[in-house]
């Protein structure tokens, strides 16, 4: 009898979307993050697992140079992240469904104005739809509380609760908040290569407040998503 996880791998027909012959890039932000992941993958050779650095314009640009080094099927943003009050707790993981640049835009008296609304192109990149429901269902099969929604990059932290009341006013589904995920998707898009957005929440987004933090929770089910990534992707 297959297991509840195997079903899903077997059921969802997730090489419909990416190579299963193929390497999948990961990009993280931090060594702490990168270590936590490849102690999930297991060094498995179907992963490359490197460092985006900080903020979407060092993600873009380090995760296009691998893209440029190499042959892949899939390029992953994966990290630790803070959660929107409601929609993701802390120690759970959220897979994007949109990933949005939150404050690439301009200020006007009437309020914010996305690039879209500037004319001078687009804020969100769409990650694949059938391989983000495959992979959420392969979590959810496993017991890890698992979201779907929005996953905003800001070049700014959000730390105050008017920060965090306008981002939810313009994206009402934001789960999470990183640094790095539209600099990463970016790239990927160029390369016109699929791409998917992995967080767990070390923190709630609004006023901030270092010890309330649980990296060690965040850290542990980044771990465990990089687990859930080898056994969907290599078994």
């Amino acid at each position: 009898m297959k297991s509840d996880l195997e079903t899903v791998m077997h059921d969802g027909d997730i090489f419909r979307n990416a190579d299963s012959d193929g390497r999948i890039l990961i990009m993280t932000a931090v060594e702490a993050e990168r270590q936590a992941v490849t102690r999930g993958t297991r060094d498995s050779k179907r992963f490359n697992v490197q460092l985006a650095g900080f903020g979407p314009a060092s993600a873009a640009a380090r995760t296009a140079a691998e893209l440029a080094k190499g042959s892949y099927s899939l390029v992953i943003s994966a990290g630790i992240a803070g959660g929107f009050k409601g929609r993701a707790e802390i120690g759970s993981t959220v897979i994007a469904d949109r990933i949005a640049a939150a404050d690439l835009g301009a200020e006007t008296p009437d309020g914010f104005l996305s690039v879209d609304e500037l004319g001078f192109g687009s804020s969100v990149i769409l990650p694949d739809s059938k391989l983000v429901q495959t992979l959420s269902d392969a979590m959810a099969s496993e017991g890890i509380p698992v979201t779907r929604g929005t996953i905003l990059t800001v070049t700014t932290g959000t730390g105050s609760a008017e920060t965090t009341a306008k981002l939810t006013a313009r994206y009402g589904d934001a789960a999470a908040e990183g640094m790095e995920g539209f600099g990463v998707a970016t790239a990927a898009k160029l390369w016109n290569l699929p791409v998917l957005e992995i967080r767990t929440i070390s923190n709630v987004v609004g006023p901030r407040d270092r010890a309330a933090w649980r990296l060690g929770e965040a850290f542990a089910a980044l771990e465990a998503a990089g687990d859930i990534l080898r056994r969907v992707f290599t078994e």
